[in-house]
C-alpha cells in the first residue's frame, strides 16, 4: 500500500528547525534536492503498489534520496540510519517535514528499496531527473505530430508516412555527440579459486546433512570432513603449489562433494524430508558447481559456458577485460553513453560476457529517440568500428570515430586534426567511469542479490547525475551574484 504525499514537494524554508540551528540553503545537498523532481518521480513509484491494503508503504522520496547518499559517501545500511538522524541536511533531502532525533526506518528496509526500485525504474528515474533540469535536450512530442492530424484519406497518410521517412535520413538535422563504452562493475568477492570453491561447497553440504539427520533423529553418515579439511589446509598453506599436487587435491575435493551430494540425493528420495527453499537454491548451486569443475578437471581446461565463481552469488560471471591491473573482472558488465552535456546513462547491463559493438545502434537510436534526431559523431573505441556499425552510421550521415577499415590512406595528414579531436574528446567516457567507481561506489558492488545490485549500479549513475547537474546550478548561482560584478571591475 502506498499514499502519496498531499503537500508536494517540501521547500527548504518549510522545513521545520528546531530553536537556534541556522541551515544554510546554499547546502549541497540541499541544491541537489531542487535538481529532482520528486513529484514526478511519485506518481511513478505510486504505480509500484497495485494494493489499497496493507501497511503504508515508505515515501519515494525517503527510499531514492537515502539510497542516493549511501551511494555517494559509502555508508553501510546501519551507518546511514545513524547519520540521516544525525544531520539535518539528510533529512531534509530525503523528505521529512523536519528535525527530530529518530532513525527514520530501520535498515533492513534499505533492501526493499532497491527491490522495489529496480533497474528498469531506475533508468526511468534517470531520464525524468535530466529531463527536468535540461529540456532543451529533449525534443517536444508533439513537434512531428503536426503533419498527418487533418488528414482524412489513404493517400495523405501514405505522404505523410515518405515524409517521416524523409526525416529519417535527413542528415541535415544532425546535431551533438554520443560517447559510448563499455567497463565492469566488479563484485565484492573472493577471488574464485577451484579448490577453494569446492571446498566451500564441500562444508556447507556437510552442515546440510547434519541438519537433516538432527531433524530425523538418524544417525550422521561418514563424511569424512576432517580428512578433507586436512587436505584442503595442504593446498591452502601452500606459498606455491606445483599443478600436479594441485591437481590431486582438487580430485580429492571433487569426491568429497560427490560423495556428500549422495547423501543428499538419498535423503530427499524419503517421504518426511523437507528443505527449505533458500537450501534448495544452495544444493542446485552446488550441483551445477560440481558439474562444470569434473567436466574442468576431466577436460583439463579451465573454462567453461555461464562458469560460477561464487556460490552465495551464482548469477556472477567472470568477464575478460584484458586491463593490466585485471585482467578478469567478476561483476556485471556495461555499456555507458555520454551526451554533449556530460550526462551518463546505461544503454545495457548484464552479468554475462558479451560484445559491446552491438550495443552501439541500440545507443543511437536511443538518442535520436530522445532529440528527433541523430547525433553528428559518435565517439567509441576501435571494437566499435565493424562493417555493420559503419554502414548504419555512414547511412545517417553519423561520424564514428577512428581509422577506416583497410588499407590507410595515403594522405595520412588528411584527418589528424579531426581524429585527435575525437579520441580527446572521447576521454570523458572514460573520466566518468574512474568517477563512478572511485566516488560512487561502482569499483566494489556490494550487495548480494541479483536485482539489489542492479540497482546499486543505476543509482551511482544517478548519483553521479545529480552531483553533475549540482555543481553545473552552484555555477549559474555563482554567475548570477557575481558575473556583472566581475565584467563592471574588469
Amino acid at each position: 500500500m502506498y499514499k502519496k504525499n498531499k503537500n508536494h514537494q517540501i521547500a527548504f524554508t518549510d522545513f521545520n528547525q528546531p530553536l537556534g540551528m541556522q541551515m544554510n540553503p546554499k547546502n549541497r545537498w540541499v541544491i541537489k534536492a531542487t535538481t529532482i523532481p520528486w513529484d514526478k518521480i511519485e506518481d511513478k513509484y505510486a504505480g509500484l503498489f497495485p494494493s489499497d491494503t496493507g501497511n503504508v508503504a515508505k515515501p519515494l522520496r525517503m527510499a531514492l534520496g537515502s539510497l542516493l547518499i549511501q551511494q555517494q559517501l559509502h555508508f553501510s545500511d546501519e551507518e546511514l540510519v545513524e547519520e540521516i538522524r544525525e544531520n539535518p541536511y539528510f533529512q531534509y533531502f530525503v523528505g521529512l517535514p523536519g528535525y527530530v532525533d529518530d532513525i527514520p526506518f530501520v535498515p533492513s528496509l534499505l533492501v526493499e528499496f532497491r527491490k522495489r526500485l529496480n533497474d528498469d525504474v531506475m533508468i526511468e528515474i534517470n531520464e525524468m531527473i535530466l529531463e527536468y533540469n535540461l529540456p532543451e535536450c529533449y525534443a517536444d512530442d508533439d513537434d512531428n505530430n503536426d503533419s498527418g492530424n487533418d488528414s482524412g484519406g489513404s493517400n495523405d497518410d501514405s505522404s505523410s508516412d515518405d515524409d517521416t521517412e524523409e526525416e529519417y535520413y535527413d542528415t541535415s538535422k544532425n546535431s551533438g555527440t554520443l560517447i559510448i563504452d563499455a567497463t565492469c562493475a566488479p563484485q565484492n568477492i573472493k577471488y574464485p579459486q577451484d579448490i577453494n570453491l569446492l571446498n566451500e561447497a564441500r562444508e556447507k553440504l556437510e552442515k546440510l546433512i547434519k541438519k537433516i539427520c538432527k531433524e530425523q533423529n538418524w544417525y550422521v553418515p561418514r563424511t569424512y570432513r576432517k580428512q578433507a579439511r586436512k587436505d584442503y589446509l595442504a593446498i591452502a598453506k601452500c606459498r606455491k603449489c606445483p599443478a600436479k599436487k594441485l591437481r590431486a587435491a582438487i580430485r580429492k575435493q571433487l569426491n568429497y562433494v560427490n560423495r556428500d551430494l549422495g547423501y543428499i540425493e538419498w535423503f530427499l528420495m524419503q517421504d518426511d524430508v523437507e528443505i527449505t527453499r533458500k537450501e534448495a537454491e544452495m544444493l542446485s548451486t552446488i550441483m551445477k558447481l560440481y558439474e562444470q569443475q569434473l567436466y574442468m578437471y576431466e577436460n583439463n581446461t579451465h573454462s567453461v559456458p555461464d562458469r560460477i565463481v561464487s556460490i552465495s552469488q551464482p548469477y556472477i560471471r567472470p568477464i575478460v577485460r584484458g586491463k593490466a591491473k585485471s585482467p578478469t573482472e567478476f561483476g556485471a558488465k556495461l555499456d555507458l553513453s555520454i551526451d554533449e552535456y556530460g550526462m551518463a546513462r546505461l544503454e545495457k547491463l548484464s552479468f554475462d560476457a558479451y560484445n559491446e559493438s552491438d550495443i552501439l545502434i541500440t545507443a543511437l537510436e536511443n538518442y535520436r529517440k530522445r532529440t528527433r534526431h541523430y547525433p553528428e559523431r559518435a565517439l567509441a573505441d576501435q571494437l566499435y568500428r565493424n562493417r555493420k556499425n559503419i554502414s548504419y552510421c555512414k547511412e545517417r550521415g553519423i561520424r564514428l570515430s577512428g581509422r577506416a577499415l583497410g588499407r590507410p590512406l595515403t594522405d595520412p595528414e588528411a584527418d589528424k586534426k579531426t581524429e585527435y579531436k575525437d579520441n580527446v574528446d572521447r576521454i570523458e567516457v572514460e573520466r566518468k567511469f574512474s568517477l563512478a567507481k572511485r566516488k560512487f561506489g561502482l569499483g566494489l558492488i556490494r550487495t548480494k542479490l541479483e536485482d539489489t545490485t542492479k540497482s546499486s549500479i543505476m543509482v551511482a549513475i544517478i548519483a553521479m547525475n545529480v552531483d553533475r547537474l549540482t555543481r553545473l546550478l552552484v555555477r549559474w548561482f555563482f554567475w548570477i551574484m557575481f558575473g556583472n560584478t566581475l565584467q563592471v571591475a574588469c
